[in-house]
């Protein structure tokens, strides 16, 4: 971005005079001091911390200018401000005026599982015809959605932007802020069920992103749920579906895997085969919902297809990485719920391998009063034929050891505190050899990534 503090006052409604600064220009935009870059204007948000006491810290790190909240604390002398009630609104509001004036066309993806690997993906394909600006990271809240928004250069001609969820009309709000002209829902599970109840609300709540969806926008979805086909009823605009049935818009056929990578064609293109470079058929899924939005927006499939082999994911998120002992890691630590608990353990366990396979489990957070059922759930998914030894953390994670203990007593099973880390990692650089996979899957809370960390560090070993 680029524009002069005059242009971005007018847009956030400035209480202040702010004329003699009105020529100052901002190139760039940032909410934490530590992150600003020279050109930068600072946006001092309330929360844990307040962000105005780091004013200073801003400035040393080149901010050229800040939103200041009048009620919050003395703005400072000399520098240029601008008023506003308050902070977080105006960043907001501020991103609705960038995103006007660019006017990209607006690709909105949710789901409660796979929406920051399809929103790559989608970025990925789409990049093969147009300049695309998608969401970094997981920025995909009130705070992250307008900061993606912000982030685009003038030339952005499509914005992919990831939404997150986790209480009811937070999405309508998302949907309404960057009225997307298609609107994409991965799929309905069971993540933040704590807060929602029943699956079925979750589905009504995911469903807000199509609140602001234009009139002449696309909804496209997984069509082999039938909670969101019900919902899609209500909807006048244009629908596709993706999926696994005959009955989908675009759907899968010939699936095939290796250690690394799954291949498939599809009813769309039955001449092309698509690989991407993960395992699971989830991940198939993820990938046709990126291959429907390429299709409404004629992205050649060749063209696709070298998109999707060569996707940059996401960090953390279902991939390949190897341990100082050389074993073969699936790290899959940043999130989790039991359907994608139950994927992930699915496609780990056909994975080919000479030695051992190995499985570590973190607690689920957020299932609320379901978590231990839906904790012993993953038993089901648990293969002791083909799986030698898991390591569950969290106390959640007792009720899956008693379930395994009372359906596949055969296996070993051993349980750790989320305090007791160290000695998890301990026990598993004894064990592991160059010649076994070990899964690492469990929710960003419990911190298996440090577990990851340790296990790549030879100096560990």
């Amino acid at each position: 971005m680029k524009m002069q503090l005059a242009e971005i006052a007018h847009a956030v409604g400035a209480i202040n005079d702010f004329e003699q600064w009105g020529s100052v220009s901002v190139t760039s935009v940032a909410f934490d001091s530590r992150h600003l870059q020279p050109g930068g204007l600072f946006i001092p948000l309330t929360g844990e911390h307040d962000g105005h006491q780091f004013i200073q810290s801003a400035i040393d790190h080149g901010a050229v200018a800040t939103l200041w909240a009048r009620d919050l604390a003395s703005a400072p002398a000399d520098f240029p401000v601008i008023q506003v009630d308050d902070s977080l609104k105006a960043l907001q509001t501020l991103a609705q005026y960038y995103l006007s004036k660019i006017n990209p066309r607006v690709v909105a993806v949710t789901g409660s599982n796979g929406k920051t690997t399809t929103k790559d993906m989608i970025a990925a394909v789409l990049s093969t015809q147009f300049n695309v600006t998608k969401t970094h990271a997981n920025f995909n809240n009130e705070i992250g959605v307008p900061m993606t928004v912000l982030s685009m250069e003038p030339n952005t001609e499509m914005l992919v932007v990831e939404m997150g969820m986790d209480r009811p009309g937070q999405l309508d709000f998302l949907s309404q802020l960057v009225s997307p002209d298609l609107a994409l829902i991965t799929m309905i599970g069971e993540a933040h069920i704590e807060f929602f109840g029943t699956r079925d609300k979750i589905a009504d709540a995911k469903m807000e992103i199509t609140h602001g969806l234009s009139d002449d926008g696309v909804f496209v979805f997984n069509g082999d749920e039938p909670l969101l086909r019900e919902r899609a009823t209500e909807l006048t605009q244009r629908q596709v579906t993706f999926g696994q049935q005959g009955t989908d818009d675009l759907f899968a056929t010939d699936v095939t895997g290796t250690p690394t990578t799954t291949s498939f064609t599809t009813n769309q293109w039955p001449e092309v085969t698509f690989t991407i470079p993960m395992i699971g058929t989830y991940n198939v899924n993820n990938a046709l919902a990126a291959l429907s939005v390429a299709m409404l927006y004629r992205i050649r499939p060749e063209s696709a297809k070298q998109a999707l082999a060569t996707v940059s994911l996401t960090e953390n998120r279902a991939e390949w990485v190897t341990s100082a002992s050389g074993a073969a890691i699936l790290s899959d630590v940043y999130n989790s719920n039991p359907t994608a608990a139950k994927e992930v353990l699915t496609a780990f366990s056909q994975t080919p391998v000479t030695g051992h396979r190995y499985v570590v489990l973190g607690d689920m957070l957020e299932l609320g009063d379901q978590a231990d059922a839906m904790h012993a759930s993953l038993a089901s998914a648990i293969d002791a034929t083909k799986i030698d030894h898991v390591y569950l953390v969290g106390p959640h994670m007792l009720a899956l050891q008693a379930a395994l203990a009372q359906q596949q007593p055969q296996l070993a099973v051993s349980h750790y505190e989320t305090t007791d880390l160290a000695t998890l990692t301990a026990d598993l650089q004894n064990q592991l050899t160059a010649d076994d996979q070990i899964l690492l899957k469990g929710s960003h809370g419990i911190h298996l990534e440090q577990v990851l960390a340790s296990l790549q560090d030879s100096s560990e070993n």
